[in-house]
């Protein structure tokens, strides 16, 4: 699923016009981003928890050339997904 196919399933789950569901979804994940880029976790009841983490600086390969390349430590996002969710995806599906 896409951004723009999940705009459509919110607006066809809440009867929301399409611009409307599109302004929700935007502001949702800005939101999100925007705590996370603040250092704050964002937890989501039944879905999960995004955390922001550091990557640490380590060295890796140029793979044409086989040289060492250094990376620099960075800012990532970890996901780790709430228990119903990972419920959720052990139902057979057939």
């Amino acid at each position: 699923m896409n951004k723009s196919e999940l705009i459509t399933a919110v607006s066809d789950a809440t009867g929301l016009t399409r611009a409307d569901a599109a302004r929700a979804v935007n502001t949702t994940l800005g939101t999100v981003a925007e705590r996370l880029a603040g250092g704050d976790p964002v937890s989501l009841d039944g879905f999960g928890t995004f955390d922001r983490v550091e990557r640490a600086a380590r060295t890796g390969r140029n793979p044409r050339t086989g040289e060492a390349v250094p990376i620099p430590a960075r800012p990532a996002v970890r996901f780790k997904p709430a228990r119903a969710l990972k419920d959720s995806l052990q139902t057979d599906p057939l």
